[in-house]
């Protein structure tokens, strides 16, 4: 174990990583937020503070539905080793956790940030699994990319530093701006029990999220939208003038604006009446739908999502058109589901139950299907190629691991009593007469 110097010391160099990769991750949690004090992009301090207040109004956020959009259909559902039908001891440590809820914060930060972290600590009856964002959390990887050396995580009360051997508590020293540790407790697991869940992988690149690369596509549709509103609030109207001619208050003033017909008293030749064409507003509507479907393109998100253009979609169009978000989300789903697997793994090890090397994790299907079309093809599968119907309720649309348990169960009742009823059955049936002997000639 670490001394508390040498403790100290680590989270010291943590903190100097922490600081230099915070400005970037609290740049997306900005554009993640709808927080109306951010100033719009090139728009000058001294501006009027009418220009002030569109430019609070016409931030349309359309990045956290980006992520939310990929969130939304990736929910894990069930841990299994190959050919079990049930799921594995260490099922009971997710479910014991609250994870079915919790894993949603953790694929929004993975998504959002390009990585997330779950710490996988010894609790009674099971382990603790807890997710942590990026901003709170620093982790240092040696050789090893599957566990870090280090990682420092900020919480409510203080800090906290893992290793491979102990969980670290540290404090702000008093009187210095550096930490000073104030306990430990040792864990067990071998490893620093920090797992990294990251949206994707990379060979060359730092995996970034999904939100920083449209940043600059983010900006056009608030800079467009800030331009639809001024023209809107200023020229969407017509505005009439008057020369020659100056209202004695305001009541005469609103008298002359109301009226369809305008009449002077004293020099009509002198005065001159005019109006000025409205704005178009055409082109800033149909400017900020092109940026909407650029970023529903480089985002692979379904343009549908974000312009709101549904009717009358069929299933199979319906289908097409989210063929391209489908395989985004696989891919994230493929590289985080093996952060879950590495989680729950070393949850089975802390409780004495490691599960097999090749047990897996098993995504809901989210697919957007047509229920009637889906049972038509699995009662086909189970007629025409023999697959046994049981093996085939995991693949219907919405069905959690916990239905499928219950469905055979019952299913596995039904036969056993059906089973003991066909005994019953059998044993209560009066024995047949035994055939009459030939009579003798």
């Amino acid at each position: 174990m670490l001394t508390p110097e040498e403790a100290a010391a680590q989270a010291t160099r943590l903190l100097e990583m922490r600081d230099s990769e915070r400005p970037r991750l609290d740049r997306i949690h900005d554009y993640l937020c709808d927080d109306p004090a951010r100033r719009l992009p090139g728009l000058p301090e001294q501006a009027p503070a009418e220009l002030h207040r569109l430019a609070r109004i016409s931030r349309v956020n359309m990045l956290k539905f980006v992520v939310s959009g990929r969130v939304q259909a990736m929910y894990v559902d069930g841990y299994r080793e190959p050919r079990a039908a049930d799921n594995v001891a260490a099922w009971d440590v997710w479910q014991r956790n609250r994870c079915d809820a919790r894993q949603i914060g953790v694929h929004r930060a993975a998504l959002a940030y390009g990585a997330a972290y779950v710490t996988v600590l010894p609790g009674t009856p099971v382990p603790v699994l807890r997710g942590v964002s990026p901003r709170r959390m620093t982790a240092a990887y040696g050789d090893d990319d599957d566990w870090p050396k280090v990682a420092l995580e900020r919480t409510h009360s203080g800090w906290r530093l893992y290793d491979a051997e102990a969980v670290y508590l540290l404090e702000a020293g008093k009187g210095s701006d550096g930490l000073a540790a104030v306990g430990s407790d040792e864990h067990g697991a071998g490893v620093c029990p920090v797992v990294r869940m990251r949206e994707t992988e990379d060979l060359d690149d730092e995996v970034v999220g999904v939100v920083e690369p449209l940043i600059p596509l983010q900006d056009q549709i608030n800079i467009t939208t800030f331009g639809l509103l001024v023209a809107q609030h200023y020229g969407a109207f017509r505005q009439r003038y008057i020369i020659g001619w100056m209202a004695e208050d305001e009541e005469a003033k609103l008298k002359a604006s109301a009226s369809k017909l305008w009449t002077f008293e004293d020099s009509p030749q002198e005065i001159s009446v005019g109006e000025f064409g409205q704005t178009d507003l055409s082109g800033y509507i149909a400017s900020r739908e092109a940026s909407l479907r650029h970023l529903a393109t480089i985002s692979q998100t379904p343009a549908h999502e974000l312009l709101g253009e549904l009717v009358n979609l069929s299933a199979d169009a319906l289908v097409a058109a989210e063929a391209s978000h489908r395989r985004a989300v696989t891919e994230n789903q493929t590289v985080m589901g093996e952060g879950w697997e590495q989680a729950l793994a070393l949850a089975g090890t802390l409780m004495g139950d490691e599960p097999d090397a090749a047990a897996e994790v098993r995504w809901r299907d989210t697919e957007s299907r047509s229920m009637a079309q889906v049972a038509d093809a699995l009662g086909k599968m189970a007629q025409m190629l023999g697959v046994p119907p049981a093996e085939l309720w995991e693949m219907l649309p919405g069905v959690s691991q916990q239905q499928v348990e219950r469905w055979r169960a019952a299913a596995a009742e039904g036969d056993a009593f059906a089973r003991l009823t066909s005994t019953l059955q059998r044993q209560a049936a009066p024995a047949a007469p035994a055939p009459a002997a030939p009579a003798e000639v």
